[in-house]
């Protein structure tokens, strides 16, 4: 499978991710993006950031060690603006921030810290951006980059992804069978400049909001 170029520039390729297929190599081998890449590119390329399995859309790989570091320094002072679709559950009438502690348990999953407990510090903001019949299109912008974060900070507002076999329902649900979340936008620093960069919603995402704009 070729990946779809969303940037080349000559320090950093940012790709669309597809549904999945992870970032690097699992336990048990196989495929990942990485690998894919740099079959296509025909030289090694670093990972600045992960996506869940499932979740699509813009990710950015450094093409050498310098501008590695700096994209990672640039990740954890928070200085790269990410923002995401996701479909969820419910109407979320307004917009609403979520701010709780992260805490990881068995599985690989996380949960909000319970009060007097310290956990991993954690930021959303959801913005809903089109109700439709018992659902809501929604972009959220984390100001943190937790395991999890908008997945879990979703289902504790009451609006888990349509399909989480995690935080939500587990059945395939208006035609998806992976949780609808899609990494909608990256804002990279680099060089004394920004880099903008939008991934497309997939198909089986913009099939589901037609699906659920003629319920």
């Amino acid at each position: 499978m070729t990946l779809r170029v969303l940037l080349a520039h000559p320090q950093v390729v940012v790709v669309d991710k597809p549904a999945g297929v992870p970032v690097i190599p699992g336990r048990d081998g196989g495929d990942c993006v990485r690998a894919q890449l740099e079959a296509q590119l025909g030289r090694s390329v670093w990972v600045v950031h992960r996506l869940d399995r499932d979740t699509t859309g813009a990710l950015a790989f450094a093409l050498d060690a310098d501008t590695h570091r700096a994209l990672n320094g640039a990740f954890e002072h928070g200085e790269v603006g990410k923002s995401y679709l996701a479909l969820v559950e419910g109407v979320l009438a307004s917009s609403v921030t979520v701010e709780r502690g992260l805490v990881k348990i068995r599985g690989g999953k996380v949960r909000l810290a319970r009060p007097g407990e310290q956990g991993l510090a954690s930021r959303t903001d959801f913005t809903p951006v089109e109700a439709l019949r018992g659902a809501t299109l929604v972009r959220a912008v984390p100001h943190t980059g937790r395991t999890h974060q908008i997945r879990v900070h979703l289902a504790s507002l009451g609006h888990p992804l349509l399909v989480d076999h995690q935080y939500g329902h587990r059945e395939p649900r208006f035609g998806l069978a992976r949780t609808p979340l899609h990494a909608s936008t990256l804002s990279l620093p680099l060089g004394g400049v920004r880099l903008e960069v939008e991934a497309p919603l997939p198909g089986d995402l913009a099939e589901a909001l037609a699906t659920l704009r003629q319920a």
